[in-house]
Formats: C-alpha cells, structure tokens, sequence
C-alpha cells in the first residue's frame, strides 16, 4: 500500500494529541512566551471574563508549594512551572495535570542557600521550556558566599554564584544537570531558556564576564558559549525568526541590541544601547524588530533587522522614550504594537510609523508581560486584575477582571485556557460549559 507510511505518521500525530479539553489540536504554550516566544496565540474564543472571587469562569485553581515568579508552560495534558521553599532552600520543579491541576509529580532539582534579590523578584522566576520529551529548568546555585555588589548604588553584600540548567523527562526522571557559568546580579537571577533545533540556549548577561551559551539538549554539553563584551546584568529571553535570508537570534541587554546565529553564536549587527540594563523580550511584526528597556533611561525603538556590523546609526526606524517598559514584554498585534509600562500606562502604537494611537492608565503596577488572542491583548497587573483591550485607534476596554490575588507572573494560553499564577495559587481560567 503506497500510503501506508504517510497514514502510519498521521496516526502517531493523532495519537499524539490531547482527548480532554475543549480543543483537541491546541496549541503548546511550551517556553516563555508561548510557541512563537512573542506572547501570541492563535487560539479562539477565550474566556473575556472572570473572578478568582466568585469563581466565575474558574475551571480550576490549585495552590501551589513555595514561592515563584516563573510563568507556568505547557504540553498535551501536563503544565511544569518551578518553584522555591524559602524555609529549605528547595528549588523544585513541578508537573500538573492539565485537567484539574492535580499534581503529577515533583522534583528536587537541588537545595542550597538563597541568593540574595530584588524586592520584585523571587528565586523561582525562570520560566522552564520542554521539547515535548523533556523538561528544562534553569535556577542560580549559590554556596553561601558573600562579595560586595556591583553596579549599584548604595553599597551592600549580595551571593555571587553559577547557572545550573536540569533536564528531566516528562515523568519526572532527570536526565542530566550541568552548571555553565558565574552569575553576579544585585538584583537576583532570572534567565528563561529557549529551544532551537538541538540546542537549548540560555542568556548569561550579568554583572561580570557574561555569555550566551547553548547546550545539546540531550546531553547538557556546550555547544557554543560566547561572550557579552559589556559585562552588565539583563533578563532578556532572545526570540529567533527567520530574517533578511538569515536564522537570527535577537536580544536586547548588555548595554546593546544584538543578533546572532543560534546555530554558532556568531554576530550579525548590533546596536550600542540605548540604555545599560533591560528585561523585556523582544517583539517582531515581519518587518521590524521592537525592544522597550530599561535602566537608567527608557526608550521604545524599531529596527530594521537586515543590517551587517554596527548598525546603531542606521538601522533604527522609530524611537519613542513616553510609555516605555522595564519589565513587561509588549506585543504585535496585527498591524498594532501595544505595551504597557511598569507603572500600568498603556499605548497603541502604529507599528509601521510608531505613530501613538492612544495612551492611557490601566491601574497598578505591572510586571507581567503582554498575551495575545482572537484579536485581543490581555495586560495583567501585580494587584491580579487582567484589562482586555481591542487594538486600534481608540482606547477600547472589554473588560476587567479579578484573579483576587497578586500576580507577578505572565500568561499562559493553551486549550482554549488562560492559566495564569499567582503569589499563591495557579488558576485555570476556561469558559463556563467549554
């Protein structure tokens, strides 16, 4: 039989896809960010209103052990996010049924002393990413001592230490742990690691000889590991796109943005700052790339990505410094590119000309970054209240909801489900009937 081979693959790729849930081909929210690394969904019909309170449109919600900021992911009917006991020092990783939120199983990836941070960060904030056969999780590993910070100012003692990056498969085996490099950061750790091809790739940027270094993901064994010449602390998690005719690995941070061939490490262009530290991941319409960073200054920019060497003079097609974020990612949303800052201003921008469609106050802080879905934006603030909004030329709210906790973590969209974590518990957020 001549198609035998092509209906045995598309058997195995049935198989392979989830029975429970309201959409049996849905798509993986499988790292940070979701599938394209950007916030974006391509799901329809989500749930455009609940309370954590009353439980409207609640399918569930789960507490989970310990602290973290680390957004959860997920896969077929699993969701792994990774979590801290401040009272042991155990750095845990978790796996939850997608269907209730029970736990499947959970991990000690190691216990050891807690490294000092930020008031707004915890020792659980690196989202994990899975290739669907296993799990990876990245935390800092500190030995307890003490060095005097770095890159601040006013002076204090903080726990220098290494990156150690696990993997383990989907039932909780691990598979193998290895520590790549120092980190040094006032601030903490947060590094979320990324999957292209063979490769796991983690950003290294701190306050010392910083690098990017990719892993085999079987094995654990570096690939390439190259250097960040400026030697300053940032939490960009890179994106990838296929662009100008070239696989570019693309990150703001390290007083410069940058972009590499994931393949070897090797540079395309780079710009030098605009500013010294930045957190938010980058964002992509097709056309340009957006960064939005950082400290001490802020600033929004658009470039244009098809450039050789040090393009800082060239290659930028729109700047803005109003509205600009530190710590939320922003999103491209059709012909659209909305962000909003830390202290919860929201602006539309036309993407193509950075022309500012509207700006205005959403309420409260926000830390988590941007999703997107069926043509909305979901802006999710620390006090747990998500605004939905639909892009365009006028500000137009479709609603505003209660989690009833604080939040710090961002979206994930999966199944036709919003799961979103909070400082305790970890909802599933689905329509009523769905």
């Amino acid at each position: 039989m001549k198609n035998f081979p092509f209906l045995k693959t598309l058997l195995l790729m049935l198989a392979a896809l989830p029975l429970d849930g309201p959409q049996a081909a849905a798509e993986n929210w499988q790292s940070w960010r979701g599938p394209r690394g950007d916030g974006t969904s391509n799901e329809k019909e989500l749930p455009e209103k609940w309370n954590g309170r009353t439980g409207e449109n609640i399918a569930w919600k789960v507490a989970l052990p310990g602290v973290g900021h680390a957004s959860p992911i997920t896969w077929e009917d699993r969701i792994f996010t990774v979590s801290t006991l401040e009272a042991t020092g155990e750095r845990l990783l978790l796996c939850l049924n997608r269907k209730d939120g029970s736990l499947r199983w959970r991990q000690k990836v190691f216990k050891g002393p807690l490294e000092t941070i930020h008031r707004l960060n915890s020792r659980a904030s690196s989202t994990p990413a899975t290739d669907g056969k296993l799990v990876f999780a990245t935390f800092l590993k500190v030995d307890g001592r003490t060095i005097p910070a770095p890159n601040v100012g006013a002076p204090r003692l903080i726990t220098p230490g290494t990156i150690l990056v696990a993997a383990y498969d989907l039932e909780g085996g691990k598979k193998w742990v290895a520590e790549i490099g120092d980190f040094i950061s006032a601030h903490g750790f947060n590094s979320c690691p990324i999957i292209y091809n063979d490769l796991l790739i983690i950003n290294g940027d701190h306050d010392g000889d910083g690098y990017i270094a990719a892993l085999e993901r079987n094995t654990g064994k570096v690939r390439w590991k190259i250097d960040r010449k400026n030697k300053t602390r940032s939490y960009v998690t890179p994106i990838i796109r296929e662009i100008d005719g070239r696989t570019q690995m693309v990150l703001s941070g390290s007083k410069s943005v940058a972009s590499y061939d994931p393949a070897t490490g090797k540079e395309h262009w780079f710009i030098d700052g605009p500013t010294e530290q930045f957190v938010a991941s980058m964002v992509y319409d097709g056309k340009l790339l957006f960064i939005t960073g950082g400290y001490p200054a802020r600033h929004i920019l658009a470039i244009r990505p098809d450039g050789r060497g040090n393009v800082t003079d060239t290659h930028i097609a729109w700047r803005t410094n109003r509205g600009a974020a530190y710590v939320p990612s922003p999103i491209v949303e059709g012909p659209y590119f909305l962000i909003v800052s830390d202290n919860g201003i929201a602006s539309c921008f036309e993407a193509k000309s950075g022309k500012r469609l509207w700006m205005e106050r959403l309420g409260g802080g926000h830390s988590a970054s941007t999703v997107s879905a069926g043509g909305l934006v979901y802006f999710v603030s620390d006090k747990g209240v998500t605004t939905i909004v639909r892009p365009g030329s006028k500000f137009d709210v479709i609603s505003k909801n209660e989690l009833g906790e604080r939040c710090s973590s961002s979206p994930a969209i999966s199944a036709g489900t919003i799961y979103i974590r909070g400082h305790k518990n970890l909802f599933a957020i689905r329509t009523a009937g769905k």
